[in-house]
């Protein structure tokens, strides 16, 4: 089975822009079977998802409910828990490794370090406090990020060949015009969280391919000097100030009485646009 194992969703992400009707609509298109959502710190783009999966058009999609988890010593983290285990805990970001190992494993979850060799400011390997002998106690490595270099990408595949561990690949999409540019090839018939939990566990082969992006200036800033200190600012300053956003965010999402209308009116937009797109051409 074909999947993108790292997407951002609207509905979670503040910085993304793609909706999950968007993501199953151009995956369906490109033969996908599912794809993982991985917002930011935040089950907000899941439990939307959990609201719509069982239309009948979509009970042939696959969705992996997980979350990118910003560590204090090892940069992100993809988890994926066990089906509808939501822990509130996820959403205060800044947990160190070896505390996210031992509370992700008590709940039956798997982890493991999202683009190792990226970033400094947001990557495990530029993080020098790490300690680097609890990637052996980790699950998985995303060994492919379209944003990240050729070199970055081939360094992670050789961390997880080191460590035994299997590799993910993932676009870490927040744009549409990366969707698409990332596989993972899954040995199994993944159909929930459960199952990928279970491929993970059971060395079940994991095959990984994509394109890198070309570079671009977000993507040069984020390595400077000045995003790292301006990411670690917005990390543990900022961002405590939009939680109450977050949250408001949510509770209209779960509590509004026409959700469903809404969804389905945005469903069938999605589907217009993809047909006159594809007429276009």
């Amino acid at each position: 089975m074909k999947f993108d194992l790292h997407c951002h969703t609207r509905e979670g992400s503040l910085d993304s822009k793609v909706s999950i009707l968007k993501y199953i609509s151009e995956y369906k298109k490109l033969g996908y079977d599912g794809f993982m959502i991985c917002d930011h710190n935040t089950f907000n783009g899941c439990k939307a998802w959990d609201e719509i999966r069982e239309w009948p058009e979509l009970r042939d999609f696959t969705v992996i409910r997980g979350i990118e988890y910003d560590t204090k010593d090892a940069g992100h983290v993809l988890v994926v828990l066990p089906d509808d285990v939501y822990l509130r805990l996820l959403h205060i970001r800044g947990m160190r490794l070896q505390k996210l190992i031992y509370v992700v494993h008590s709940c039956g979850g798997v982890l493991g370090l999202a683009h190792p060799f990226g970033a400094a400011s947001s990557s495990a390997m530029g993080f020098t406090a790490m300690d680097r002998d609890l990637i052996d106690e980790l699950d998985f490595i995303e060994v492919f990020n379209t944003c990240e270099s050729e070199l970055s990408n081939y360094l992670a595949g050789e961390l997880a060949k080191r460590f035994e561990l299997p590799g993910i690949a993932g676009t870490d999409a927040h744009r549409e015009e990366y969707i698409g540019m990332a596989c993972t090839e899954i040995d199994a018939d993944i159909r929930c969280n459960n199952d990928f939990i279970e491929a993970i566990q059971n060395g079940v082969e994991f095959r990984t391919s994509g394109t890198e992006r070309e570079e671009t200036s977000t993507g040069k800033a984020k390595e400077h000097w000045t995003g790292v200190v301006g990411y670690k600012v917005y990390n543990r300053g900022i961002a405590k100030a939009r939680v109450v956003h977050r949250k408001l965010g949510h509770y209209r999402l779960t509590h509004s009485s026409d959700m469903a209308d809404k969804f389905q009116k945005k469903w069938k937009e999605v589907k217009r646009e993809a047909k006159e797109k594809e007429s276009g051409d």
